[in-house]
């Protein structure tokens, strides 16, 4: 293993805002943390927290808005040779055969043909993928696609690899083999590489892989914290060790982000709120394992997740639900049903109905918003494009367009609102 060495990138005061014609969007804030070289960081947080945009930044292939990135010293003011990236989607070229999709990044610094085809040659075996040289990405299954994609990146030697994501799109199975490849890689005594910046959802892929791990808040992105990682390689996730730092990692992102970002410790709610994508079939489940479970104490969440097969990302949009609803209350790691949670609990459908009506009347602006808009009506009826020209003074388009699909969701389960696909219409069927 490298030992950790001097600071080969700083990250000082990153902040993101991207324009939009009635509110810009804050996607990072004061963002600052280091990576030395010999040492692997995971950059740990729910998707739409903004680390895939700050990695972007890292590479020099985005602007901050405000602060810098300090790559061996100097600032980061566009891609830098000894920075190389390894995406999500595996961004290979599909008219070209393996060998020659690894040896493009050597084609672009000048690197004369037999030694990109030497170095090419190498970095394919060191993969796993000797012998499929001459085959082209059709051929190739996704776990073969995302290995020609980290050769390519090796291949240039980089100082610091960056990895956005590399495992998500791959079978569970797969993933873990190329988990395991990657540390082979890193603790093979070949290795030149110096450091690896490595984006992820997912917490026991940040603990089984990183030496530290970035723990990212979101709306906008930040550092809550930085966890160390001291177990050696190859680790084992079924270690008490192991387990014990997948449940300090729901801790810290599950605790009040006071005092750490200058936030108030009790959520404001506003219109524009960016609700995470939460069924209501999955917040009644939760609901219910919760209730099945719980005792005096609060219920352990890195149980849950093991027991309903729920990554972070699900996990913690359903319980930042339940929240915001008042059904339950996390905290440190835990969570815990309140009374209005163990009510909907026992209720039958119909009194759970009305149970979620009256909070999302009470919680969510939005939703009272679209009430009374449709209220007012003479038709009690509403183009759904208005209340997204709502949502788009505050998220982008997308976000909009997924909020509402949720919220219209839930006023339709809790019967206060209806929609028409056909007429792209909110309405009230049974307006008082």
């Amino acid at each position: 293993m490298n030992i950790i060495k001097k600071p080969i990138v700083e990250v000082r005061n990153i902040c993101k805002v991207f324009e939009k014609e009635t509110q810009d969007l804050l996607v990072l804030e004061n963002v600052n943390f280091t990576i030395h070289e010999g040492e692997i960081v995971a950059l740990l947080g729910r998707s739409g927290s903004g680390k895939s945009t700050l990695l972007r930044i890292i590479a020099g292939l985005l602007e901050p808005s405000r602060g810098k990135v300090l790559y061996k010293g100097n600032t980061v003011t566009g891609p830098e040779e000894g920075i190389a990236m390894v995406f999500q989607h595996f961004a290979l070229m599909p008219w070209l055969t393996v060998l020659q999709n690894v040896e493009l990044g050597l084609e672009a610094l000048g690197v004369s043909r037999k030694e990109r085809r030497q170095r090419a040659l190498k970095a394919i075996d060191i993969i796993g993928l000797d012998g499929f040289e001459s085959a082209f990405p059709k051929e190739l299954s996704g776990g073969m696609h995302q290995r020609v994609g980290i050769a390519r990146a090796l291949v240039v030697n980089p100082d610091l690899l960056l990895m956005d994501e590399p495992f998500s799109a791959l079978d569970v199975l797969t993933a873990d083999n190329l988990r395991s490849d990657l540390i082979d890689l890193w603790t093979n005594e070949e290795n030149s590489n110096n450091a690896i910046l490595l984006v992820t959802h997912n917490i026991e892929e940040a603990i089984f892989l990183a030496d530290r791990v970035v723990i990212f808040d979101c709306n906008p992105g930040n550092v809550l914290g930085i966890l160390k990682v001291d177990l050696p390689h190859p680790r084992d996730e079924t270690t008490t060790e192991f387990r014990k730092l997948v449940d300090r990692v729901y801790t810290l992102m599950t605790k009040s982000s006071k005092g750490t970002a200058g936030k108030e410790a009790i959520k404001v709610i506003d219109l524009g709120y960016r609700f995470p994508d939460a069924g209501v079939s999955k917040l009644a489940g939760l609901i219910e394992m919760i209730a099945d479970e719980e005792t005096d104490k609060a219920l352990d969440l890195p149980h849950i997740a093991d027991e309903l097969s729920l990554d972070i990302d699900d996990l913690l949009s359903l319980t930042e639900v339940l929240d915001i609803l008042h059904f339950a209350k996390q905290a440190d790691g835990d969570i815990k049903l309140t009374e209005a949670g163990k009510q909907f609990a026992e209720a039958d459908i119909l009194d759970r109905k009305k149970i979620f009506a009256a909070h999302l009347l009470m919680y969510v602006p939005l939703v009272k918003h679209i009430y009374h808009v449709l209220n007012a009506d003479p038709n009690h009826r509403a183009p759904k494009k208005v209340f997204l020209g709502d949502l788009e003074d505050y998220l982008s388009d997308d976000d909009a367009e997924r909020v509402l699909k949720a919220i219209i969701e839930w006023g339709r389960y809790a019967e206060l609102f209806a929609y028409d696909a056909k007429s792209e219409e909110l309405n009230m069927e049974n307006p008082e």
